[in-house]
């Protein structure tokens, strides 16, 4: 399968389309495309995944956006207040798929909405997505593989096709990989700013948190809902997430989470998913055994 066109959403939504809180993207107007596209998040230069769009419904009223808001997740108060008055067109999604890896693509002038990708993207985003020559078998259900199981994404007609397994993420020291039950979203190497400024940059997989936890660059941005961060110290931190600067909004406890680990550059931190929302954070030295 070949997916050579890819569609450009903004945040918050394209993280609720890739976290699964929704499938509906709202536009200004209906499209002619019907199948398999790319998701780019807006001024990433990157596709984050794929959908596949199934059906456009007529525009809605507000009532109408009201009554459906778990397919689209746009709040009653951003209906009401007439900021979204013109995306009241449903594009109804299916099978939606995130990447482990983000795949780059080339930006060509003048796309704003739709995107032609590349050949090395399109060849990119094949590898993750899996065969071209998928077999034929009778329309069914999806059936959610297990975690360590390659994915399937079954398509309504015909089509199944099956999911290769995600690109290797670098390798580990035997230290940082020996951690406990949880799941690691991420990792990364201190610098000496970091230790000097208090500060843990989360950007190599920033997507990999809750897009409703994420604000904007001040404390007035605050976002909807924070996450817990567990950091070895006597109590967790409750926080959102700066995303401008893409670190842990609440810095307070760095300092001391830095001082209690002998923290030098070159040591790496990692972050642990323990439940939704809550998250650990532990630091390992590059010579630890």
């Amino acid at each position: 399968m070949q997916i050579t066109k890819a569609l450009i959403i903004a945040d918050p939504w394209i993280g609720r389309l890739l976290d699964g809180s929704k499938t509906w993207e709202m536009r200004s107007t209906a499209a002619s495309h019907r199948g398999w596209f790319g998701l780019i998040r807006k001024s990433s230069g990157a596709v984050y995944g794929v959908a596949r769009l199934v059906e456009v419904g007529a525009p809605l009223s507000p009532a109408e956006m009201i009554e459906t808001y778990k397919y689209h997740r746009i709040p009653a108060s951003m209906v009401w207040s007439g900021e979204v008055a013109k995306w009241n067109t449903p594009w109804k999604l299916a099978d939606i798929q995130r990447f482990d890896t983000p795949i780059p693509y080339q930006h060509k002038s003048g796309a704003v909405t739709w995107v032609e990708l590349d050949p090395e993207a399109v060849a990119a985003i094949a590898v993750q997505v899996g065969s071209p020559s998928a077999p034929l078998i009778p329309e069914r259900s999806p059936i959610s593989p297990p975690n360590d199981a390659p994915r399937q994404i079954i398509a309504r007609h015909t089509v199944v096709v099956t999911v290769s397994a995600p690109a290797p993420t670098p390798m580990l020291t035997p230290a940082v990989a020996a951690l406990s039950s949880g799941n690691v979203i991420g990792h990364v190497e201190l610098t000496q700013g970091n230790i000097d400024h208090s500060h843990i940059y989360l950007r190599s997989f920033f997507d990999r948190f809750p897009s409703d936890a994420i604000g904007g660059s001040n404390r007035h941005e605050k976002a909807a809902r924070d996450v817990m961060v567990d950091w070895g110290g006597p109590s967790p931190v409750q926080t959102d997430l700066d995303g401008a600067k893409r670190f842990f909004r609440a810095r307070g406890w760095v300092k001391g989470f830095f001082e209690n680990n002998s923290a030098a550059a070159g040591d790496m931190v990692v972050v642990e998913e323990i439940r939704p929302y809550n998250y650990r954070v532990s630091l390992r030295k590059l010579d630890q055994s």
